[in-house]
């Protein structure tokens, strides 16, 4: 028998809470039960650009500096710093009685090694390392950067909550090859993970890690501020069926799901003892990613050509629904209504499609019927109707697409291939970012222009422009260098924005405290 998701809903709000084992009511005053967005397949989050490996680094990891709500970054694991030299060297501090979960204590040496670690995969970092000439250790407490030249940026770099966050690790894990997962996870955050209680597709333990000693001063506001636990553990619980998800919400089981689906707000709304909200109000902006190695996609007059087929309201309809509350399009290269959008170029994206032309563009521009392998994670919530837009859009066009479904971890490991198609190799794929991704061309990792990202993108071009904006001596001169990088962006199209969403997140009213931004865990308590 088939049971519709709305029908298992109005059976979930119906179960009384009395028939839920006393274990779980007991449980809650102590563990706090959160439903990730999708599971955790890397527990690497330098290696990996999920934004679930992104939070469970946060969990587990901490950073030097923290970033709160406004994007403004203030010390964590730092004290302070002294900036001398005509701001040629910046010497960073670590606060006292800072220790990795193992016991021993953080040293600036550590914290070395993982600025180099996470600089080698993060544009930001990248930039950061390429004007530094010296990056050491004078003492256990002192890390130093000696540069090249001023990089005023270089704490918004090292606190950064975008993906991939600059995480520390203890010297002998960030020595490691920085493409190559790690599997053992110790870090010096507010909670430890509990590897032995790993089950892979299906929950993730943490506990409160007692020597953890938070800053003194300010307020807990996103990653910044005082970091204080109030539960002594916290379990994530994967559930692929958002719906089940709900479900669970509303008989109790789980506390707080990190992603629910628009079309059942209306249902949690009228449930009693739940809270919808909104977390980031720059939402998540979305893109269509293809490979610049290999056919169709290696010749830039067939991504240009492919403008035209581009409609970011049906994308976004498919994941947020017709409100408009809820989404934004056309967008660009930058998050939409934050400082560095614009609206350079967005034109293409307005009126009506034409897919006949968008087939004679194709054509005219070289395509010849080359397959098109389409990643679609099947089991994410989002990035699923996203592919399914794509997918018709994509057959619409005229091209040859081949519909690759599969789980999201096999997606993540896929796209690192540079194969060629006949050797499991793949053309495109959907994505979405969190709008703090996309606020910078320092912190934008798609637009970094190196070939360094899947995808593959490179630009010299762009690369200037990067280095224009990172010397730019005002927000004016920082906001025309951005039209530029967008103009150049419709030229070369590294990849294909989609559109911007705002995401709901739900949790009951047995807990309080969740703060803005992305899903963190201290401050939250119960209620």
């Amino acid at each position: 028998m088939l049971v519709s998701r709305r029908s298992l809903l109005k059976a979930a709000a119906a179960a009384p809470a009395l028939s839920l084992p006393g274990i779980l009511r007991a449980q809650s005053q102590t563990t706090l039960r959160f439903i990730p967005v999708i599971d955790l397949t890397f527990v690497d989050p330098i290696y990996s650009t999920a934004q679930v490996s992104r939070n469970h680094g946060f969990m587990v990891y901490d950073t030097l500096y923290g970033m709160n709500s406004a994007i403004e970054v203030s010390p964590q694991m730092v004290s302070g710093h002294v900036v001398s030299n005509d701001e040629r060297q910046w010497d960073l501090t670590l606060r006292d009685g800072l220790l990795w979960h193992d016991g021993e204590r953080v040293l600036a040496r550590d914290c070395v090694a993982s600025i180099r670690r996470w600089a080698a995969r993060d544009g930001f970092g990248a930039e950061l390392m390429a004007a530094t000439d010296e990056l050491s250790a004078p003492d256990d407490r002192t890390i130093r950067f000696r540069l090249s030249r001023p990089f005023p940026l270089l704490p918004a770099a090292l606190g950064k909550a975008a993906i991939q966050a600059p995480f520390m690790m203890p010297q002998r894990l960030a020595s490691q090859d920085p493409f190559k997962p790690l599997a053992e996870v110790v870090g010096s955050g507010p909670f430890r993970f509990v590897a032995d209680e790993r089950v892979q597709g299906a929950r993730n333990v943490y506990a409160r890690f007692d020597r953890y000693q938070p800053r003194q001063d300010g307020k807990p506001d996103w990653t910044a501020g005082p970091k204080i636990v109030h539960y002594d553990r916290v379990v994530w619980t994967t559930m692929p069926d958002a719906a089940t998800g709900v479900a669970a919400l509303q008989t109790r089981e789980q506390d707080w799901q990190e992603t629910t689906p628009h079309d059942l707000l209306p249902v949690l709304k009228r449930t009693g003892g739940i809270t919808t909200r909104i977390l980031d109000p720059r939402g998540y902006t979305c893109m269509l990613r293809v490979n610049h190695l290999l056919p169709p996609f290696d010749n830039p007059a067939i991504r240009r050509a492919l403008l035209g087929a581009i409609d970011q309201s049906a994308f976004m309809t498919a994941v947020a629904g017709d409100d408009p509350a809820y989404q934004s399009s056309p967008i660009g290269f930058f998050a939409p209504g934050t400082p560095m959008a614009s609206d350079v170029g967005l034109d293409v994206f307005r009126g009506p499609r034409d897919m006949a032309k968008v087939k004679a563009d194709l054509k005219a521009a070289g395509y010849s019927g080359e397959k098109v392998v389409l990643l679609v994670p099947t089991n994410s919530v989002a990035q699923k109707p996203l592919g399914d837009i794509a997918a018709d859009m994509l057959q619409q066009a005229g091209m040859n697409v081949e519909y690759a479904g599969m789980d999201f971890g096999v997606v993540l490991q896929r796209q690192l291939k540079k194969d060629p198609i006949a050797q499991g190799g793949w053309s495109a794929g959907v994505g979405n970012w969190q709008g703090i991704d996309w606020l910078t061309p320092a912190g934008n990792s798609n637009l970094r222009g190196d070939s360094k990202t899947a995808g593959w993108y490179k630009s010299e071009k762009m690369g200037v422009l990067r280095s224009q904006w990172l010397a730019a001596a005002n927000l004016a001169e920082q906001q025309r260098i951005c039209r530029d990088i967008q103009a150049l962006s419709f030229e070369e199209i590294p990849y294909f924005p989609i559109g911007q969403y705002k995401q709901p997140t739900a949790y009951r009213s047995n807990i309080t405290g969740i703060l803005d931004g992305t899903a963190v865990f201290w401050n939250v308590k119960p209620a």
